[in-house]
């Protein structure tokens, strides 16, 4: 096996990714508290066109070395706004029609290998801090919940394995 060139690889300049059609998918951090984490999310983002990232509340916003040491360059591709209280990014959203949806452990969860998306439906997905998980508040304005399956002890993924996770299931 021979491994592709960059020339091979078919890279978007940034002007190309900006000008693309996006997938009808927000993401939305609600207190992700590491750099790492925002910028593994960006080039997540990136990689699967998402139309644009939210963060909220303590997650940490480019530039920043740390952001960009992960998201190589994604932060000048993928759209992102910040919103100091995840709720009025929410209540935003769900105004103009995005369908909400956590990425969360709770009673009622829809296994994410049950979930199907609908198409052309406008989604957001929210994913929240890496200790405490999406705040109370936002669970009760969510449309659905989505629960990764997960056959271990320790029943938690790091939120940039999540989002990956869950970009690939829904959008494949």
């Amino acid at each position: 096996m021979i491994k592709k060139s960059m020339d091979q690889l078919n890279r978007l300049s940034v002007e190309q990714f900006k000008e693309q059609e996006k997938n009808k998918v927000i993401i939305v951090l609600d207190n992700v508290r590491s750099m790492h984490n925002v910028g593994s999310v960006f080039r997540t983002s990136d990689a699967f066109l998402v139309e644009e990232i939210i963060l909220c509340g303590v997650s940490p916003q480019p530039p920043h070395r740390d952001i960009h040491k992960t998201a190589l360059g994604a932060t000048e591709t993928v759209n992102w706004s910040y919103h100091k209280e995840t709720i009025d990014a929410v209540l935003k959203l769900k105004e103009n029609g995005y369908k909400i949806i956590a990425i969360e452990q709770v009673h009622d969860s829809v296994s994410l290998s049950d979930f199907t998306r609908v198409e052309n439906e406008k989604n957001v997905f929210v994913f929240g801090n890496e200790v405490h998980g999406v705040s109370n508040e936002i669970l009760a304005l969510c449309d659905a919940c989505i629960e990764i399956p997960q056959h271990g002890s320790k029943h938690s993924f790091n939120i940039s394995v999540s989002v990956g996770i869950v970009l690939w299931e829904v959008l494949r």
